[in-house]
């Protein structure tokens, strides 16, 4: 477990990458088990007190009672080194018997918590209801686990993914809009995509210390995240995008996309009905107002010339992140790419 420490916001240490000198205030936007990993190759390059992480929390949602935050949850695991390596969620050594248990009486277990998990949720539902904000639940949860990076919910608000698919409704229209956590795990990301709306986004305000991290940055990561559903609440939240686009030529993404359609998880199923082509040219094309660097995997490269062509620098690296090792050399070519 990483080792808990203060962490100073005023301070301006620097750090060298690839022999070039660079201020080490860092923040991130991330959701999902690509960020996750990528982020801990990241503190292992950088001072992880000087790295702001703004998660998503459009994938929040409450079960059997308990509000769950799973990517919060899934960047606070890896961090301390505590996830399930094998699916990148959970605990590792994780034992499910209690919702083997509330089978018996019927309740739907489709979603997954784990017995040591269950601690999390209970403990931030308890602090929600007796007036918490969730940013300050998360530094508390995060301090308990040792982190030493600075963890914000994109917001305190609520702000829900909605997923409209094609799929024979009770009305007897062939249209039904599901919460995220319903599409993506309970049907499997089966039902084919039509639209995907953010609830609430429109009147949430940025968590505190969000717009302060991202105006302070001297550089700031779009991590490896589905740019749908894991970086689009994030957007839209009023603000946020605005502050990226005044800063775009601080702002590098790394593309979660190689050689196409991926092997795991539902961008393809995500971005294509949305006309986003799935390639890390979609991914530049849909990031190019406030991006101004792309990571594209060496997979890509014959690609790099038509993601320039959008206006977007494109760097060739290993993006595939089959160990810590080469996440943090990941990383190291993402702060690079903006020194």
């Amino acid at each position: 477990m990483l080792g808990a420490h203060t962490r100073n916001t005023t301070a301006t240490r620097t750090l060298a990458v690839r022999g070039v000198t660079l201020l080490a205030m860092l923040t991130a936007l991330a959701g999902g088990v690509g960020a996750a990993r990528f982020l801990r190759g990241l503190v292992d390059v950088v001072d992880a007190a000087e790295v702001t992480v703004v998660v998503n929390t459009g994938d929040d949602d409450e079960f059997h009672g308990l509000w769950v935050s799973p990517d919060l949850d899934s960047v606070t695991y890896t961090l301390a080194d505590a996830h399930n390596p094998e699916t990148g969620w959970g605990l590792a050594g994780e034992t499910f018997a209690t919702m083997d248990a509330l089978e018996r009486y019927g309740a739907p277990t489709w979603f997954r918590l784990g017995d040591r998990d269950l601690a999390t949720h209970l403990y931030r539902t308890e602090r929600l209801r007796s007036g918490a904000t969730l940013t300050e639940t998360t530094a508390e949860i995060a301090a308990a686990w040792g982190l030493v990076c600075r963890l914000l919910p994109m917001t305190d608000d609520r702000v829900a993914t909605r997923i409209t698919v094609r799929e024979p409704g009770a009305d007897g229209s062939d249209e039904v809009e599901l919460a995220m956590q319903e599409w993506f795990v309970q049907r499997r990301a089966e039902p084919p995509v039509i639209s995907v709306r953010f609830d609430g986004a429109e009147r949430a305000r940025p968590a505190p210390g969000v717009l302060e991290a991202l105006e302070a940055a001297d550089t700031i990561i779009v991590c490896p995240s589905n740019p749908v559903i894991s970086i689009g609440p994030v957007l839209a939240v009023p603000g946020i995008r605005d502050v990226l686009v005044r800063r775009r030529d601080r702002v590098v993404g790394v593309s979660p996309i190689v050689g196409g359609p991926p092997g795991k998880g539902p961008a393809d199923r995500l971005m294509g009905p949305l006309g986003i082509d799935v390639s890390c040219v979609g991914v530049a094309r849909a990031y190019r107002e406030f991006c101004s660097t792309l990571v594209i995997d060496a997979t890509d490269a014959a690609d790099a010339a038509a993601v320039d062509a959008l206006g977007v620098r494109a760097v060739v690296a290993d993006t595939l992140m089959r160990d810590a090792r080469v996440a943090a050399a990941l990383a190291r070519e993402a702060l690079a790419a903006v020194a």
